[in-house]
């Protein structure tokens, strides 16, 4: 069973940065795929980044390419979303979650593609 604790999360103006971390035990992590999501309230949760086990390939959604970067060290058991020139639109909570088959196309973007969530952390941004 893959425990995943995300931390980091909190309020920032709009141009600011945010580094989340998401602490995974229990466990292959450095087999994992993993990612980050957010879910605005009333929307639906949506793919934010993706990296491979071995952290050689990433994905972004569209919408924070250039301006957030995903990362993992594998020796620590830890994946982290640097946010940077954030917006009052990227406002959400965050999760990590874990694609332990590794199967299908890269990235999965889709919810379902994910077997282990976080519980989620909080990112506000005001104007």
């Amino acid at each position: 069973q893959v425990q995943l604790v995300e931390s980091g999360g909190g309020l920032v103006q709009a141009g600011g940065s945010l580094r989340l971390s998401c602490a995974a035990s229990g466990g292959a992590f450095s087999s994992h795929r993993m990612a980050w999501f957010r879910q605005a309230p009333g929307m639906e949760r949506e793919f934010v980044a993706a990296i491979t086990s071995s952290g050689l390939r990433t994905g972004y959604a569209d919408s924070v390419k250039g301006r957030f970067t995903i990362s993992r060290d594998n020796a620590k058991n830890t994946l982290t979303l640097q946010m940077n020139s954030l917006k009052p639109e990227d406002s959400a909570i965050y999760y990590c979650a874990a694609d332990v088959d590794r199967s299908g196309p890269f990235p999965p973007t889709q919810f379902s593609a994910y077997d282990y969530w976080g519980q989620g952390t909080q990112v506000t941004v005001s104007s």
